[in-house]
């Protein structure tokens, strides 16, 4: 009979026996794995040794295999409580939370809470700088005009609590925020003052009415800068007003111009103005000292009239002509009763004031009241001298 066939006794031709019983047997397995811990930690059996009996034949590990349990432990605890420390870094906050509350907030260091599941921590960075763009937005302004509004809000974060846990999705809540300040502000101010200076001030309202929006919501979020980076009409009517802005701008450049004309020609003026009134006062002292001291002369010539009227007289008379004659050149030599003057001009003096002219005065015989140019006299009188020298020779 063959080995495999029925009645075989399950032998096969190597003398092992057939198992029919499917998987292995779990009494089996957990026996198998007490031995292994008896060897670990020195357990005995209570019957002896031998491969039969129950499960009852195994005593749990003695008072070694306690302190190894308890060593063990002790480990696992030591390394559960060191898995709560944590170092926040000097850009960060953390955030500690026990069964999902809030407990506190830690500032940057190191510190401890407790291992989960019982604690949670949860990092915050507080000093990043956030953004988000608002692209295209179509918003009516207060004449009822479209214009179309690029932006940009900055943000970080203020408080990391209020950031985890009222605020759903940051971006999307300042987006929100923004959008509708933007709109608020925009809807109250005219078109012009949108597309041209205005521009400055409808970025600082806007701002501040979106940390108003997030302060009310506790998101823990502060706008640090509201970017303004596109402001214009439509694309159907930009052309016009660009001119329009085009316009507005040579307007203020020639204003500007104007503004330096007026600021160089200004302070010249005044100090124009200022010498010329110095010049005034220094005219008018000179003038009234002059008139006074004339005025003492006069006083004192008076006193000395009153006293010799004719010496006084003939004084002020000799005085004016000396006055008079000192800065003529020409001398005057009277010639008796014929009522004739003969007019001298010094001839050293002549040559040396004007050796350019090549005509030399000579006097002449003319009434008192004719005056005869020295000119058409000069060569005549020269030729006669030269004539009557000639004549002398022979």
């Amino acid at each position: 009979m063959a080995w495999n066939e029925p009645g075989g006794n399950n032998n096969d031709p190597w003398g092992n026996k057939k198992n029919d019983s499917g998987p292995p047997d779990l009494d089996e397995v957990f026996r198998n794995l007490q031995k292994k811990l008896e060897g670990i930690f020195g357990g005995k059996r209570a019957g002896g040794s031998g491969n039969s009996g129950g499960g009852g034949d195994f005593k749990f590990p003695g008072r070694l295999g306690s302190i190894g349990l308890m060593a063990i432990g002790l480990v696992l605890g030591v390394l559960w409580l060191l898995s709560g420390i944590y170092i926040v870094q000097p850009a960060e906050r953390g955030v500690v939370t026990q069964f999902g509350k809030y407990v506190k907030t830690t500032l940057p260091g190191p510190h401890w809470h407790i291992p989960w599941p019982v604690q949670k921590f949860q990092r915050v960075n507080v000093d990043q700088n956030r953004s988000v763009p608002l692209r295209q937005q179509n918003i009516l302004t207060r004449d009822e005009n479209i214009v179309v509004i690029d932006v940009a809000v900055n943000y970080k974060l203020d408080e990391a609590a209020d950031y985890l846990f009222n605020v759903q999705n940051a971006d999307l809540t300042i987006k929100q925020a923004a959008e509708s300040a933007l709109r608020d502000t925009v809807g109250q101010t005219l078109m012009d003052t949108v597309l041209t200076e205005g521009r400055v001030v409808l970025a600082e309202e806007t701002q501040v009415k979106i940390q108003q929006n997030l302060d009310a919501y506790n998101a823990g979020i502060t706008v640090t800068a509201f970017n303004l980076e596109r402001a214009e009409a439509p694309a159907e009517v930009k052309m016009a007003f660009d001119d329009v802005v085009k316009a507005r701008e040579d307007q203020q450049r020639i204003i500007d111009e104007a503004e330096t004309y007026k600021n160089g020609v200004l302070p010249q003026a005044r100090g124009e103005a200022v010498i010329a009134l110095e010049q005034a006062r220094a005219y008018k002292s000179e003038v009234v000292n002059a008139a006074q001291g004339e005025a003492a002369r006069f006083e004192s010539l008076l006193t000395e009239y009153a006293k010799a009227p004719e010496i006084t007289k003939e004084r002020l008379y000799i005085e004016s002509m000396e006055s008079v004659l000192s800065n003529s050149s020409k001398v005057m030599i009277g010639t008796g009763d014929s009522g004739n003057n003969m007019m001298y001009l010094p001839i050293d003096k002549l040559i040396g004031a004007g050796s350019n002219n090549n005509n030399l005065p000579k006097p002449i015989n003319q009434s008192p009241n004719e005056y005869v140019s020295p000119s058409t006299q000069v060569t005549p009188r020269i030729n006669d001298s030269n004539r009557t020298r000639s004549r002398g020779n022979n």
